[in-house]
């Protein structure tokens, strides 16, 4: 192989291997977004959880119903 091949093909290995790299940092990145995602959703569903029940609870107090 003339030194001109082995280069481009060298030059061809090392592009290869970056854009590998930079798909694996993307999906890592929209892995971490998802997961942070999915926590801010499960937080607002707690706190919402929360409120319902604390509204029910004032509803009961209101009615008598808790007595």
């Amino acid at each position: 192989m003339s030194s001109n091949s082995q280069s481009m093909s060298f030059n061809a290995g090392q592009a290869k291997g970056q854009t590998q790299e930079k798909a694996s940092n993307l999906m890592d990145k929209a892995s971490n977004a998802a997961q942070s995602a999915k926590e801010s959703i499960q937080e607002g569903g707690q706190q919402l959880k929360q409120k319902a029940q604390g509204a029910t609870e004032a509803i009961k107090d209101k009615t008598g119903i808790n007595k």
